[in-house]
C-alpha cells in the first residue's frame, strides 16, 4: 500500500492517543468521562471498560490491524468501543448509518472486517447478508442468534490492561467516504494523524475540565475531531444519539457544556429556536463548524446571539490543508473559510494541473501535518487523489474549487464535480444559492445542472420556502435571475419540503440531480 508521509515526518508525535487515555484515568479515576442522556461513566470505570473490549477482541484471536466494524447511533458503548479497539491494537471501522444495506456489505466485505458490533435500531440493514460473512457478531442492545451479548461478553473478559504497544505508523480508524451510493473508499488514518492533531487540544481549552456536547454520528470525522481532542485533554464527552436543536439548547443549559462541534444545518435550526434567547448559554467557551461552509448571514447571527468564540475549519476527512476562521477576530471575512493552519499549505491549480494566477478559482490541493495513510486497499484511487508541485512533494487534491483572497483568505467556489459547465462555461452552483438564500422567504437551496439540448446543461434552483409564505416559484426566480450574469441565470426553480441531507447535514447533490438526467430540460 502506498503511505503518505506527512511534511513533519522529521518531528513525529511523541504519545498516543491510546496511552494518552490510559495516563487520565490513572490521574482522575472519578471525574466523569463520558455523559449519555441518563447514563454517565467515571474514567476509572472507562478504563475497565476499555480494558474488557480490548481482552474480548484479543480473546478471539485479533491481530494488530484488524479491522473491527461499529454500526450504532452515539452511545457510551460506542464510545467503549472506540477505544477498546485501540488498545487492543485493532482499527476502528465506524459505518454510516446512512449507508445503504448493499453499501454496508460492499464497506465489510473490503474491509475484511474481523467482528462488527450492531445496535438494535440498525440491524435491519444487515439482515440480507450478515450471515454470509465470516466475521463474529456482537449485539450492544439486543438479544438475537448468531450475536453474542455485549454486556454478557465483556462481563467475562480480564479487567487488566493487556498493554499491547502501539506504534505511531499503526491504522487508528477506517471510514469509508461513501454512506447512500457508489463503492465506497475507506479512508485509512494511522495513530500518527490522529495524535498530529492532539496539537490543538490546549490552544482550544479541551484540557480545562471541557465539557463537549457532541450530537453528530461516531463514525464521522467531523465528530472524531471533537471526541478526541475532548478525551486526549482529561475532560468530559456528552453524547446525543440523535440531534434536537431545542433539546441541544437544554443540555448545554443543564450541564454547563463549554464546547460544541456543530455542523452548519444544526447552527441554522438551532439558532431559528423560538425561543432561543431565553436559554443561558453563558457557559459556551467555543463553538467549531466543519463539514461545509457555514453561510455569512449565519455566521453572523451566531456571532450576535450564542455566546463563546465562534471558529470554523476547512477541511478533509482524507487530510491535507486545513484552514481556519475565528470569526469573532474577522468579522469582515465572513464569507470566508480562513487563512492557512500552521504546517499548512494549499495551492490552487486548474484542470491541467498547473497552479493559478494569484486571485484566479482553481482546485484546492493541500499539503499539512494531518493526512491519510491512503485509501484501504486502493493504492490506484490514493495515486489519482495526488498532485505534486515542483518540487515533488505531495498534496491532496480536494476537488473543491476556491480561491484566496488578497489577505489570504480563502473562499470557496464549489465541489468540482458540481460545478455547471453550461455553453462551455463554468458556473460555480454555491454562486447561485447565495443568491437563493439572500432571499428572506427561502430557508433552504441547491443548484445542480440538469440537461439542456442547447447548452449541454443548465442550472436548475431546488429551494425550500419559508412556512407561511405566500411566495410562487416563478416569483423567486424572476427575482434571483435580475441578480444574476447572462450566464448564470436559473432555467428554473422547484420549490420542496426539505432537500435531503447526510447525517453531518451535507445536500445529497448526487440524489437530487438522477432523475433529470432520465429526461431533458431545454
Amino acid at each position: 500500500m502506498i503511505s503518505v508521509t506527512p511534511p513533519n515526518s522529521d518531528t513525529p508525535p511523541t504519545e498516543t492517543i491510546v496511552a494518552r487515555i490510559r495516563a487520565n484515568a490513572a490521574a482522575h479515576p472519578d471525574q466523569v468521562a463520558l455523559v449519555c442522556g441518563a447514563d454517565t461513566l467515571t474514567w476509572g470505570v472507562f478504563d475497565k471498560r476499555i480494558n474488557q473490549v480490548a481482552n474480548t477482541l484479543l480473546d478471539i484471536g485479533l491481530r494488530k490491524g484488524d479491522n473491527i466494524a461499529i454500526l450504532s447511533a452515539n452511545s457510551i458503548p460506542y464510545a467503549e468501543l472506540f477505544m477498546g479497539i485501540l488498545r487492543a491494537g485493532g482499527c476502528v471501522t465506524p459505518l454510516s448509518s446512512m449507508a445503504s444495506s448493499d453499501a454496508l456489505k460492499k464497506m465489510l466485505t473490503d474491509c475484511d472486517a474481523k467482528a462488527i458490533f450492531v445496535a438494535e435500531q440498525y440491524l435491519g440493514l444487515l439482515d440480507d447478508f450478515i450471515a454470509d460473512l465470516p466475521l463474529i457478531r456482537y449485539a450492544i442492545d439486543f438479544e438475537k442468534s448468531g450475536f453474542a451479548d455485549y454486556e454478557t461478553t465483556l462481563g467475562n473478559a480480564s479487567i487488566s490492561d493487556p498493554m499491547i504497544s502501539i506504534g505511531m505508523l499503526d491504522p487508528f480508524n477506517l471510514i469509508y467516504s461513501s454512506g447512500t451510493t457508489g463503492t465506497p473508499k475507506g479512508i485509512l488514518h494511522n495513530h500518527w494523524m490522529r495524535a498530529a492533531q492532539m496539537e490543538r487540544v490546549s490552544p482550544n481549552g479541551y484540557d480545562d475540565n471541557a465539557q463537549t456536547l457532541l450530537s453528530t454520528p461516531l463514525y464521522s470525522n467531523t465528530t472524531i475531531v471533537s471526541f478526541l481532542p475532548t478525551l486526549f485533554g482529561g475532560s468530559t464527552v456528552h453524547l446525543m444519539p440523535k440531534f434536537d436543536a431545542r433539546t441541544y439548547l437544554q443540555i448545554i443549559e443543564r450541564e454547563k457544556i463549554t464546547h460544541a462541534m456543530l455542523v452548519p444545518v444544526q447552527y441554522k435550526r438551532i439558532m431559528d429556536v423560538p425561543d432561543f434567547d431565553e436559554f443561558d448559554l453563558s457557559s459556551m467557551r467555543i463553538k467549531f463548524s466543519t463539514s461545509a461552509p457555514l453561510r455569512a448571514d449565519v455566521k453572523a447571527d451566531v456571532l450576535a446571539r450564542f455566546p463563546g468564540k465562534l471558529i470554523e475549519y476547512y477541511g478533509l476527512t482524507e487530510g491535507g490543508g486545513v484552514t481556519v476562521l475565528v470569526a469573532d477576530d474577522n468579522p469582515d471575512k465572513l464569507h470566508t473559510v480562513g487563512q492557512l493552519a500552521p504546517g499548512n499549505d494549499i495551492r490552487l491549480i486548474d484542470q491541467f494541473g498547473v497552479e493559478v494566477p494569484a486571485g484566479e478559482v482553481g482546485e484546492i490541493c493541500g499539503r499539512g501535518p494531518t493526512m491519510m495513510a491512503g485509501y484501504y486497499g486502493r493504492d490506484d484511487l490514493t495515486t489519482e487523489y495526488i498532485w505534486h508541485n515542483d518540487a515533488g512533494e505531495v498534496y491532496f487534491r480536494s476537488g473543491d474549487m476556491g480561491s484566496f483572497d488578497p489577505d489570504g483568505f480563502l473562499v470557496l467556489s464549489d465541489r468540482k464535480k458540481d460545478m455547471i459547465i453550461s455553453g462551455g462555461l463554468n458556473i460555480y452552483a454555491n454562486d447561485l444559492e447565495l443568491v437563493l438564500l439572500e432571499d428572506s422567504d427561502v430557508t433552504d437551496a441547491a443548484v445542480i445542472g440538469v440537461p439542456s439540448e442547447a447548452w449541454g446543461e443548465t442550472p436548475l434552483g431546488l429551494i425550500v420556502l419559508r412556512e407561511g409564505s405566500a411566495r410562487t416559484a416563478t416569483d423567486i426566480l424572476t427575482q434571483a435571475n435580475t441578480r444574476l450574469g447572462k450566464s448564470q441565470r436559473l432555467v428554473g426553480i422547484e420549490v420542496r419540503d426539505s432537500l435531503p441531507r447526510s447525517t453531518i447535514g451535507k445536500i445529497l447533490k448526487k440524489e437530487l440531480r438522477v432523475p433529470y438526467w432520465e429526461k431533458e430540460i431545454s
